[in-house]
């Protein structure tokens, strides 16, 4: 489980990092990302900024592996990577055929992912203070 929440962690810092200090970058380089034009800025930096928030929380929870933490990171993880995997789900018809199958495999392996070491923390210790 720390693994997983380590591995989703640091896929949030690089995005977040990459989105928050070179925006245009990561819309230039995307292919995705480009395909719902205009670029923002203002956008981009921001949805950066969110993504390291996440990322914070993530490592938070795999460094201490306390069960209401490690939950609690995990479903707001999920609360952006569900909606974020629905999207490109209903929107594969400008994507080429390869293209379309990375980006819908890594997102989905990425909630599916965190629907397992969501569903791993039964078995975390609880902590009382």
């Amino acid at each position: 489980m720390r693994a997983i929440v380590a591995l989703l962690a640091l896929t949030e810092a690089v995005l977040g990092g990459w989105t928050l200090l070179f925006p245009r970058s990561f819309y230039d380089t995307v292919p995705t990302v480009a395909l719902d034009p205009p670029f923002s800025d203002h956008l981009f930096r921001d949805f950066g900024a969110a993504s390291l928030g996440i990322a914070v929380v993530l490592t938070a929870a795999a460094v201490t592996l306390e069960r209401t933490l490690v939950r609690v990171a995990l479903m707001a993880y999920l609360t952006f990577a569900v909606p974020h995997l629905v999207f490109h789900v209903t929107r594969t018809g400008h994507y080429g055929q390869a293209e379309g199958t990375l980006v819908l495999a890594g997102l989905a392996t990425a909630v599916v992912l965190g629907a397992i070491a969501l569903s791993m923390t039964r078995r975390l210790p609880k902590v009382v203070s």
